[in-house]
């Protein structure tokens, strides 16, 4: 009986009804493969459309730099202020040491035609005010004491007198080159730790990263990109401040010691001069 009743139901669904001819099988039409034109003008509409995508995923640095959290932006504006100052200070020192050349230059070059000490007190007396000119007028004042007490011209007292005058002028040297060499250790500072604050931005901004992955449970490059390219912006900060400071420092220490063999070769042609001279008194 189940096959029966198959055959019968297979029946009337394949039998026309009255009055109907059965339907006709039409065969596809067939299909035209494109041209080489119209490819190409799908590989341009396709580049076109790429193009516009990654326009729209453009991210501008005054973007990132808004969308900065507390802890980044406060690394970013420590960094900031470091770098100006560091700046500030290049035309600052290059300022200080190109007069402070000068001057010990003109000094030099007029304290050489004195013959004995009260010549160079003469002409030194005219010069303007310096470093080189503080440690002259501190051997002086030793020379005019040692003369006050009577023993500028005893022979016994001569290695006294020298060692009193080598330190009064090594003093005032010190101090000259202390003066020169200020906000040095700012510069030495910055240089050595502004990479680390930059790096502890950058951790940062990628931990807070890596959290609104969590948040979000999503993985796309699109959405953490923004988050940890701002990260990156404070290592590229603290490199920014920590170059120029270097370079300053390096520019300035190397001027300082150039300053300071001057002051030396001058403190040893001071004591010098002062032995010719207590020479010629006691002869």
């Amino acid at each position: 009986m189940t096959l029966m009743n198959s055959l019968l139901m297979f029946a009337q669904q394949t039998t026309a009804p009255a009055g109907q001819t059965p339907a006709t099988t039409t065969a596809p039409a067939p299909v035209t493969p494109p041209s080489a034109e119209e490819l190409a003008a799908a590989k341009e509409r396709g580049a076109a459309a790429a193009a516009e995508a990654a326009g729209q995923q453009e991210v501008s640095m005054l973007e990132l730099v808004q969308h900065l959290n507390a802890v980044e932006m406060g690394v970013m504006v420590i960094l900031g202020l470091c770098a100006i100052y560091a700046v500030a200070l290049l035309f600052e020192k290059i300022y200080v040491m190109r007069k402070a050349s000068k001057q010990t230059k003109d000094f030099l070059t007029a304290f050489r035609k004195a013959n004995s000490v009260e010549e160079a007190e003469a002409i030194v007396r005219k010069l303007p005010n310096s470093g080189i000119k503080s440690m002259f007028d501190a051997g002086m004042a030793e020379v005019r004491r040692t003369q006050d007490l009577g023993l500028y011209t005893m022979r016994d007292a001569r290695d006294h007198t020298m060692q009193r005058v080598a330190s009064a002028m090594q003093t005032r040297q010190n101090e000259h080159l202390d003066d020169l060499g200020s906000s040095m250790t700012f510069l030495a500072s910055i240089g050595a730790n502004a990479p680390f604050i930059g790096l502890f931005g950058t951790v940062w901004g990628i931990m807070v990263a890596f959290v609104g992955i969590a948040k979000t449970q999503t993985t796309s490059l699109a959405v953490v990109a923004p988050g940890i390219a701002g990260a990156l912006l404070a290592t590229a900060a603290g490199l920014a401040a920590a170059i120029p400071a270097v370079l300053i420092y390096n520019f300035a220490a190397k001027q300082i010691s150039k300053q300071s063999s001057k002051l030396e070769d001058f403190a040893a042609e001071f004591i010098a001069l002062v032995s010719r001279d207590m020479d010629r008194r006691a002869g």
